[in-house]
Order: C-alpha cells, then structure tokens, then sequence
C-alpha cells in the first residue's frame, strides 16, 4: 500500500486531555495548512459519566470498558456522537481549519458486536469499512470520529449500535488504513514501570509482559490492547500527554516525548 503522508496519521484524543487547555486543536490546525490531514478519534467519557450523575445514574467499568446498559448506550450517543463531537468539531472550523464530524455509525464505519454479557451494548470492532473516512479526506477534511460503532449483521435487531472504545476505533482505523503512526493524547506522560517511571520505548512484546505482570492496568489496558492491534499493520504507536503544550506537533515531528512502542 503506498504511503500518504497527507493521511495516514491517527491520532486518539482522550477524553481526560479535552477542556484542559490543552493546544491540540491548533496543532491539528497547523497540520491541515501544512497539507496533513489526520484522522481524528476521540473519547469523552468523563463527560458522559458527568451527564449520567445528573440523572442519579451510576457508572461501573471492566478492565477500563464502560458497562453499557440501554440507557448508558443512548448517552454515549447523545454526548459523544452530539456534544463533545459538536464541540471539537465547531472548535476547529473558529480556528481557520476544516472539519467533519461523525460516528462510527456513518457509513457503518466500524461493524461491532456485543461479545461480553458483562458489558452489555458495550463491544468489539469485527470490521471497518474506511470508505467514508478516504471520501471526507478526498474533500479536504479533518474526520473527527466517536463512538458508538455501527452493529454487525449478526447482531439482534433490539441492538442499535454498539459502544466501542475510543482507543479501539482509533487501533482499528490505524490497521485498516495502514497507518503509518497512532497517536494517543492522554493525561498520563506515557506508560510507566513498576517505580513509576516513564518507559520511553517498548516493543510489542514489552507491552504484553507488562500487562501480563499487572503493570499497565485500569485505563491504561485499553491503550495497550489496542496499540498491539494497531502494531499488526501500523509501524509506530506513541502514547503522549496532550495536556503538554503542542504535544501532537512534537510527536508529528519525531519528538522524544512519552512512550514509543514498535512491532
């Protein structure tokens, strides 16, 4: 597959990093006018958690995946999909910059099924289908992308769409399109070791030894799980903290900041 500097960078925006002044917006901005178009995952859950104790609903997570009943599954929707999506989206074209918002329900972007009983409508990616995405960059366009996923075939018609993971939609799209780097902006400065230092390169075999030693645990599983995924096809993930000043520039630019994990 040729390579397309112009798009095929990944980059995760967490939701912890969004509101905290952080300059990734710009740095996505200044991109764009340098001819590189990004394809934009983001989260939010914070957010969602936020709207869901407004109406006296509690929040449980496993191994970092929110357990999604019908109610929770219509907030990711509403607050992701609506809001925050809006909000980034908005953010970017004040800026100067050009954007388009969506889910991974458009175009039935990223194809899902429920494969946990725990996690209820909470599931796993089975297929991308990256059309939209290459029409929106054709057009000269940002995708800013968030959950929910689109439901597979298989699934039962009393599923709607499915909650995926940010950092899962973001591992898959790198490994459909073959990305050259997947970027994750996070709160944390990168993955750390048993002393709580930053570990600045690992293998993907590293990572698989700390997860399995109990390391890397909580939120930080989901980011490991999915940059080995991403690592099938993608050459480099860096997990970064996007609340550092122009975090994504440097990162673009071959920066040494947070963790660098290869295959």
């Amino acid at each position: 597959m040729e390579i397309d500097i112009t798009r095929n960078i990944v980059v995760k925006i967490g939701g912890s990093t969004l509101g905290n002044h952080d300059t990734t917006l710009e740095d996505l901005v200044v991109l764009q006018k340098r001819g590189i178009l990004p394809i934009v995952v983001h989260g939010g859950g914070n957010k969602v958690t936020e709207w869901l104790k407004r109406q006296n609903t509690p929040t449980s997570f496993k191994d970092g995946i929110r357990i999604t009943d019908e109610y929770s599954l219509e907030m990711v929707a509403a607050v992701l999909g609506g809001l925050v999506n809006t909000d980034l989206v908005a953010a970017i074209n004040s800026m100067g910059g050009k954007a388009v918002g969506m889910t991974g329900v458009d175009g039935n972007l990223t194809e899902s099924k429920c494969n946990d009983p725990d996690l209820g409508y909470a599931g796993k990616i089975t297929k991308v289908n990256p059309e939209v995405i290459e029409s929106i960059l054709d057009a000269g366009f940002i995708p800013f992308i968030a959950p929910p996923g689109a439901k597979s075939p298989e699934e039962p018609a009393n599923i709607p769409y499915v909650n995926i993971n940010g950092d899962d939609i973001a591992a898959a799209l790198a490994d459909a399109l073959h990305a050259d780097k997947l970027i994750f902006l996070t709160d944390v400065d990168g993955i750390r070791d048993g002393n709580g230092q930053v570990l600045p390169k690992l293998s993907a075999s590293d990572v698989k030894s700390l997860m399995n030693s109990g390391v890397i645990s909580g939120g930080m599983i989901a980011k490991a799980e999915a940059a080995l995924l991403a690592l099938e096809k993608t050459s480099i993930v860096q997990i970064i903290d996007g609340c550092l000043p122009h975090a994504l520039l440097t990162a673009i630019e071959g920066g040494a900041i947070g963790t660098v994990i290869t295959s």
